[in-house]
């Protein structure tokens, strides 16, 4: 009897080469699993599901765990108001985790004789694979072609099509890996430290051009309804907002970062609904939270974020983190108000009944109800005596 081999499969030209090898070069019997995480709809599922079996593989499931994917990470790094370098918001780093957890479960579950992913050895993705396998399903092979053959893109294609396989060789150009937290892009322009990405290369056209205004309401640090329309799961909110926006072309840029393994790498990405929410979520906790809840969410997000993007998603220090940042969220109620133009957008202000910006305390700049003239003089004094005393110490010293 054949080997069992699980292999995460989304249907592009690596996971493609995979199956072909996996079965006809190794030997094995292939069960491919693709991990849908908000990027595909029905059609394109569908489609992946076709070129799985005409690659010969033994069965294929598809398995939604966008919900999931949502209620476990992306709610928590819109908490945290998480962007890598201040630019990324985590869109593929995050959804790895869901495809990986998920493939070492429909490992065990099928009793599997091995593991298999399409990432290469220069990338973060075959770590991050890697780890959660061996955590989950530990003492199964992981087999990976594309790194342990050292395989580039046109070596991938002529062997598909030596095998009667058709691949599109134009469209390989770009990798793309889309979510419903971002779509990443991947082509000879991030390669290198100078060029950006054509315009062909993005996932969706800029087809608006005038001014439009969008209300995010929130609950409790969720989006929860836009423009007056509430959705009935934030996911759902989610992808009404890209829907709005990503015809202008929000959201696009290319993030320069560290890798797990050591090296400098750049990504292509574009993710409307992602940068407009935790900058609008941002703006909202700027206004309902203390001043030491935002200065230690910050810092606690910032670990987040990156031992999430480095795969430490089961570290149980990451459970306690999302305490502490679910804690805070609980004033983090409100409707902010966006203007959306090309390749932009505008913040214009908040509405919450949480507001500490209340005018019934004051003013900024202008007036206070909340104390006195003399009050500040004697709060002045006591606030900076002890460095008044260093200094006054310091200068009676001889030179």
């Amino acid at each position: 009897m054949k080997k069992k081999i699980v292999l995460a499969f989304s249907g592009g030209l690596d996971t493609s080469y995979c199956a072909l090898y996996l079965a006809q070069g190794l030997g094995y019997e292939v069960h491919t699993l693709t991990v849908n995480t908000g990027g595909f709809n029905q059609a394109e599922t569908a489609a992946i599901e076709k070129r799985a079996l005409s690659l010969g593989v033994a069965s294929h499931k598809t398995v939604d765990e966008t919900h999931t994917y949502y209620e476990k990470v992306i709610r928590f790094l819109v908490y945290g108001n998480v962007l890598k370098n201040g630019t990324y918001p985590l869109s593929v780093s995050a959804e790895r985790m869901s495809q990986a957890l998920a493939a070492a479960h429909y490992a065990n579950q099928l009793k599997a004789d091995a593991v298999a992913h399409g990432s290469t050895g220069a990338g973060n993705d075959q770590v991050r694979f890697d780890m959660v396998i061996q955590i989950l399903a530990p003492g199964l092979p992981i087999i990976t072609p594309i790194r342990d053959q050292r395989l580039s893109r046109e070596e991938e294609i002529a062997y598909l099509h030596a095998h009667g396989i058709a691949f599109n060789a134009e469209k390989a150009k770009y990798s793309i890996n889309k979510g419903i937290w971002g779509t990443s892009v991947g082509g000879k322009e991030t390669l290198q430290s100078m060029g950006m990405l054509p315009e062909e290369a993005w996932p969706t056209p800029v087809t608006k051009t005038q001014p439009e205004e969008a209300r995010l309401q929130f609950e409790k640090g969720e989006l929860v309804g836009v423009n007056g329309k509430k959705a009935d799961h934030p996911v759902n909110a989610i992808h009404a907002l890209q829907s709005i926006a990503g015809p202008f072309g929000i959201g696009r840029d290319v993030h320069v970062g560290d890798t797990i393994i050591g090296i400098k790498g750049r990504v292509g990405f574009e993710a409307a609904a992602p940068l407009l929410i935790i900058k609008a979520h941002h703006a909202l906790e700027k206004h309902v939270l203390t001043k030491w809840q935002l200065s230690w969410k910050d810092q606690l997000a910032q670990f987040y974020g990156n031992w999430l993007h480095e795969g430490q998603y089961l570290d149980p220090i990451m459970r306690d983190l999302e305490a502490f940042l679910t804690s805070t969220q609980q004033h983090v109620t409100g409707e902010v108000s966006v203007t959306l133009h090309p390749h932009r957008f505008v913040i214009n202000g908040i509405e919450s009944t949480y507001d500490l910006m209340s005018a019934k305390f004051g003013k900024y700049g202008e007036m206070n109800l909340g104390w006195t003239g003399d009050d500040v003089k004697g709060f002045t004094k006591i606030f900076g005596n002890q460095v008044a005393i260093y200094h006054q110490i310091k200068n009676e010293q001889p030179a």
